[in-house]
């Protein structure tokens, strides 16, 4: 099966009351992880890349190992640009094989922000790839993406409608509560997500399907285990699965993970290291990290995004 778009993705997932998960990768682990767990489960996925892991894996070496779980999963995945800041680097990913692309043009003036993204939707939908958008603005650092919480802002419902009838996107990412990276709430902090933002403009857009960013849930387990083998993490909230669920539930069409992946990755290797200190085979600690990312992903598909069996 070719990369697919996720205009099919996103239409059934409205209508069938569940969201696609979009999972950050980096390297051949984290891709094997994610969808071996994807196809155990019979789920559609969406692969996205950020311009950090472009820069460190390298475009074609990406896109190639995507295309190795196109065979060996004949799953219906698409390869996404994560947080793409200019049109140059969203043109480079369209012509260089990506099916979906995201202009975040958030940092901008809303006239500058709707100028930018209709250049990269006119682009890219003359080469047959979708346009993700972003309105409003999500605090938090995560790769590429540092968003201080003065300068993070609500999506404001009124602009909506605007906004995507005049850029012409095909999805919106809105800012409800999640941040990225992994501290998200401040301990003590309760979290919560603006879900009353999140149904005014669902009513504002009948039917168009809505992205959440900064989505991980920063799994308490595994912020133990890194602190456990020699980390010193504070305490981390991430966004409730609950709440993530409900949302899923509603016009939220894709929900991105990225920390959770990270956590995952990183707290076993401090583990098996911490367990076999005289082992240096990257097979052997790379191994269990990947057996992690699939676990951590399954338990996401099945019940988070509520994804399985939809492929």
């Amino acid at each position: 099966m070719p990369l697919v778009t996720t205009k099919e993705m996103f239409q059934k997932a409205y209508e069938g009351g569940y969201a696609i998960g979009a999972f950050n990768v980096n390297n051949m682990e984290i891709v094997q992880g994610i969808t071996e767990a994807a196809k155990e489960l019979n789920a559609p996925l969406i692969l996205q890349v950020s311009s950090g892991a472009r820069k460190y894996a390298n475009h074609t070496y990406l896109v190639k190992l995507v295309e190795a779980a196109l065979i060996e999963t004949d799953l219906p995945i698409a390869l996404h640009l994560d947080h793409g800041d200019t049109f140059e680097l969203c043109k480079s990913c369209v012509d260089g094989g990506f099916t979906s692309v995201m202009i975040d043009g958030s940092h901008h003036s809303f006239e500058d922000n709707i100028k930018e993204t209709k250049r990269v939707v006119e682009y890219a939908h003359a080469h047959g790839v979708v346009v993700e958008a972003e309105l409003g603005r999500l605090a938090g650092i995560e790769d590429d993406v540092n968003v201080s919480a003065e300068d993070a802002s609500y999506t404001k419902p009124d602009q909506v409608y605007e906004f995507v009838t005049r850029t012409g996107c095909d999805s919106l990412a809105i800012a409800i509560g999640t941040s990225h990276g992994a501290y998200k709430f401040k301990p003590g902090q309760k979290p919560q997500l603006r879900i009353d933002i999140l149904e005014e403009v669902e009513r504002r857009l009948p039917g168009f399907p809505i992205v959440l960013h900064g989505a991980s849930s920063v799994i308490p387990e595994y912020v133990a285990m890194i602190n456990q083998y020699g980390g010193n993490m504070p305490d981390a909230i991430g966004v409730p699965e609950e709440m993530l669920r409900r949302a899923a539930q509603t016009a939220v069409c894709k929900i991105n993970i990225d920390s959770d992946l990270r956590l995952a990755m990183t707290a076993t290797i401090r583990k098996y290291f911490a367990d076999n200190p005289g082992h240096f085979d990257p097979r052997q600690y790379l191994g269990p990290a990947r057996t992690a990312i699939k676990g951590m992903v399954a338990h996401k598909i099945k019940h988070v995004l509520g994804c399985d069996g939809k492929a």
